[in-house]
């Protein structure tokens, strides 16, 4: 307990330690990124990071909060002149203002933080056809302490100049010629708070900023995951974690377990096939745990091709009062790309190691000449073999969506995925007696595979669905959801067993499998916005209606031919006899309603209340025993948070969380149907720091305290069964660090201290470690590129992931040894080429990253290269 305790004092130093960086660091805006549209914003500024003792002290008072650090936007002036509109802000501390820039379709977007709009008509500016090529002007508080300026073009994003001035801040929107096929603007004079009038100053030089599409890098500041509503990080009192576009690039990842590496506290569970399995703050992730687009994915999740993902969220600690039926551990959600306004082509081709060969296409843009109609189409193929023996995996992968603007409220965005998946000669690790421990015959080699290379695991996996937003004005806003889901898997599979007295010889088991999986996902929100006095509020009531079945037309198993671990001789008879056969059927309804309030008491005192109600049904039949059970139950899970901000760049939070969800490891594993299990419940009390280091640079550090009850393990007598042991506890500390140092030097590191323990049970000793769960991991990734010069475009990248020691089962009679493992890539960027080569465990290191049932363990990769080459045209 004592470590424990120095380790949080330690942790929250260390974030004190980042926010007090020096001063005279430059602010940089210049990105990249091949899945925007492009867009030229030009600007210039030399703006300092403040240290702590400049920055402000907290306030004391109600009337302090209330005017600590906002800057009141009092008038808001539109002033045509012959090359360009200027939007000027009128205000008392424009020098102030750090507007954070961004591009979306035809808007030019202005994120101004630590302001707020005050005009004498409203919190809300807006006029539209001010200029040539302009067709609407907005300025409004997107939150209590935010003010969003969103200039939209008839033809493209509009380029913008930022002046600073006595007026106040000043948007130079620089007038483009309007094409003749679109109406031509009005000729009245444009309408504002104040009149316009004369400036009796001289403008300061333009800021130039250049703004290439890329909206965050390595940071983003908002997501919809945690709330269900569009919500910045800061304002969230829960950790969440986003693996972006950027660093999935940089890191050529194509793969969801590569892609986790990334973020602190998720651990790989164990292998099956295609499928890896996760750990996050040391409970697994269920199926409904896996989110595609804030959509759960039960079933189907798990198979996931990057090819068309946007980003990956994590939330940690249950969401199920958000999506239902989760697990407590934490969500991971797949952000997919969406339908850009402008063409766009992409073609990625990548030869790698071990007969590596993959092929991505992206393709996007308008289908009429209006532009309300938009598609975006991603394709990729994977044909790659392996370092174990007889192991290939092939994929492909279709992506299609089509989003429609019904009209200027309402849009329709239709999306498929349509996934093959083939792997051969499945590999289920090696015995511990060789790899960790001793033993007299040798060390097993890494490439040994005990499986037959006949084995093989086929996919399918279909989803389909749409979602309808419509805007009844701009404050209530309704969504309706829905999604189609099917997975069918058949597996001829060789497992190993145990390992005989030569310790040399180790039995197997044969087995065929049939899986079916459907899921139907239906879900209508609506959210509004509203004020009760001087309190702001963002509600949000929704409904969910789930159907998921689980069917297995056959499981058989039966003995294999054993084989010897150091002389493997394949293709032995066996004895073709099958002693476990099982058909069965599960169908599981869920309805869940909820309802959540972001409230706002002050500009920097938010509060986050929700409740959710879950009711299920479960219904499971043997078709051999021909039998039938069902179950039901329903729970309320309640949420509540504070998030108080004492300086506008750190956020101070603490929160209560809880989750729901049936225990479904009776059918999974083809248990007996009338021993049915309690549903699992979990608890979650987090506290935390967020703190915006600079305008590109964030940290969150995170204290949690988890419980776990009514919890299913395998049965240590018979894998294929399970059993439910009562409560565990999972305490921890989580660091996280992501966003641009400085011009061009990126970085994404995470730390996790995660004591996870069993604290009641009839099985397993009380206060043993959970399986695959280190005390101690940590993942650190920077790059650097050239800014200038002849080597411009040149650009460094440096991995480290650390895994420490974890069980390698619930009694505790061995750990799985740490590791560290070292990545490194190099790339060059030259207009719309990208060429990079990437190095994965750079030294070559022998480490085990997964731990199997029955006493094994599974290497992981050796020194890879992989090379990419990438085209936008």
């Amino acid at each position: 307990m004592s470590n424990y305790c120095w380790l949080k004092v330690w942790m929250l130093g260390s974030i004190l330690g980042l926010i007090a960086l020096p001063a005279g660091a430059e602010a940089s805006f210049t990105n990249s990124d091949p899945n925007t549209s492009p867009v030229a914003t030009t600007a210039k500024s030399n703006q300092k990071i403040p240290r702590l003792n400049e920055i402000e002290r907290p306030a004391t008072t109600v009337n302090q909060w209330l005017a600590q650090g906002i800057i009141q936007v009092t008038g808001v002036k539109l002033r045509p002149t012959d090359k360009e509109l200027e939007v000027i802000l009128e205000n008392t501390g424009s020098d102030k203002l750090q507007p954070v820039i961004k591009s979306e379709g035809n808007n030019f977007i202005a994120d101004i933080p630590n302001a707020q709009l005050n005009l004498a008509s409203g919190s809300e500016f807006r006029q539209e056809n001010p200029a040539t090529g302009i067709t609407v002007v907005t300025v409004t508080n997107i939150d209590a302490n935010t003010i969003r300026i969103t200039v939209t073009g008839e033809a493209s994003s509009p380029t913008v100049e930022l002046f600073d001035s006595n007026e106040g801040l000043i948007f130079g929107v620089v007038v483009t010629e309007t094409p003749t096929a679109l109406q031509p603007p009005t000729t009245e004079q444009p309408t504002s708070e104040t009149q316009p009038e004369t400036p009796t100053v001289e403008q300061d030089e333009p800021i130039e900023l250049v703004v290439t599409g890329e909206q965050d890098g390595y940071r983003v500041t908002n997501t919809t995951t945690g709330t269900r509503t569009d919500t910045p990080l800061r304002d969230i009192p829960q950790s969440i974690q986003i693996v972006p576009q950027q660093v999935l690039r940089d890191q050529q990842i194509n793969r969801l377990d590569d892609a986790l590496r990334n973020v602190a506290g998720v651990i790989p569970e164990f292998n099956a096939g295609p499928a890896v399995y996760y750990k996050i703050r040391g409970f697994g992730v269920s199926d409904n745990s896996l989110l595609r687009d804030g959509l759960p994915d039960p079933g189907v999740g798990d198979s996931v091709e990057l090819a068309n993902v946007e980003q990956i969220e994590v939330v940690k600690g249950p969401a199920s009062v958000l999506f239902g039926l989760g697990s407590p551990g934490g969500s991971i959600n797949i952000v997919t790309k969406r339908p850009l306004r402008d063409p766009f082509y992409a073609v990625d081709a990548t030869v790698g190691s071990y007969s590596f060969y993959r092929g991505a296409v992206d393709l996007s843009g308008p289908l009429n000449d209006s532009k309300t109609v938009l598609y975006r189409l991603n394709t990729a193929y994977r044909n790659s073999g392996s370092f174990i023996d007889s192991y290939s995996s092939e994929s492909l992968s279709l992506s299609p969506v089509i989003s429609v603007a019904i009209g200027e409220r309402t849009n329709l965005t239709l999306s498929a995925d349509y996934i093959e998946t083939r792997d051969s000669g499945k590999g289920f690790g090696v015995p511990t007696i060789g790899t960790i421990f001793p033993n007299p015959n040798g060390k097993i080699p890494r490439n040994r595979n005990l499986t037959e290379p006949t084995d093989n695991v086929d996919g399918t996996t279909v989803r389909a669905g749409y979602q309808l937003e419509h805007k009844f004005n701009d404050n209530w806003s309704l969504t309706n959801a829905f999604r189609y889901g099917f997975r069918s898997l058949y597996s001829t599979e060789t497992r190993p067993d145990i390992l005989d007295a030569d310790n040399r010889t180790i039995s197997r088991s044969f087995s065929i499998y049939e899986n079916e999986f459907t899921s139907f996902t239906l879900t209508t929100n609506v959210v509004g916005k509203f004020s009760t006095g001087s309190i702001q509020h963002q509600l949000l009531f929704g409904v969910d209606l789930n159907r998921s079945i689980g069917a297995v037309p056959r499981t058989a198993s039966g003995d294999a031919a054993p084989i010897d671990i150091f002389n493997p001789i394949y293709g032995q008879p066996s004895s073709g006899l099958f002693t476990f056969e099982a058909r069965n059927e599960a169908t599981t309804d869920s309805f869940g309603i909820y309802l959540q309030d972001q409230i706002t008491l002050i500009e920097n005192l938010k509060l986050l209340l929700g409740a959710r109600f879950d009711g299920f049904r479960q219904n499971s039949q043997d078709f051999i025993a021909n039998t039938e059970s069902s179950q039901s139950n329903s729970a309320l899970s309640p949420r509540f948070g504070i998030v108080y901000q004492p300086i506008p760049p750190v956020s101070l939070y603490a929160s209560y969380i809880s989750s729901f969800t049936p225990a479904r490891g009776t059918f999974l594993f083809g248990a007996n149907l009338d021993t049915l299990f309690e549903p699992e419940r979990g608890r979650q009390f987090e506290v935390g720091v967020k703190a915006d280091l600079n305008d590109r640079l964030s940290a969150t550090l995170a204290l949690y305290d988890l419980t776990r009850t009514n919890v299913l393990v395998t049965d240590p007598n018979n894998q294929d069964f399970q059993i439910q042991t009562g409560e565990q506890n999972s305490r921890g500390v989580e660091l996280s660090l992501s966003g641009e140092i400085l011009p061009g030097w990126n970085i994404s590191a995470g730390y996790a201290y995660t004591d996870a323990r069993i604290t009641k049970d009839t099985t397993f000793d009380v206060g043993s470690r959970l399986e695959s769960v280190p005390d101690h991991s940590f993942n650190l990734w920077t790059t650097y590129e050239i800014q200038k010069g002849d080597l411009q475009g040149l650009g460094f990248g440096l991995g480290l992931f650390f895994v420490g020691d974890r069980p390698g089962n619930l009694q505790n009679t061995y750990d799985i040894p740490s590791y560290l493992r070292t990545d490194a890539a190099i790339f060059y960027k030259r207009d719309r080429l990208k060429v990079g080569l990437n190095f994965n465990n750079l030294f070559d290191v022998d480490y085990f990253e997964i731990g199997y049932f029955g006493g094994r363990v599974g290497y992981g990769q050796p020194f890879t290269v992989q090379g990419t080459v990438s085209w936008q045209f």
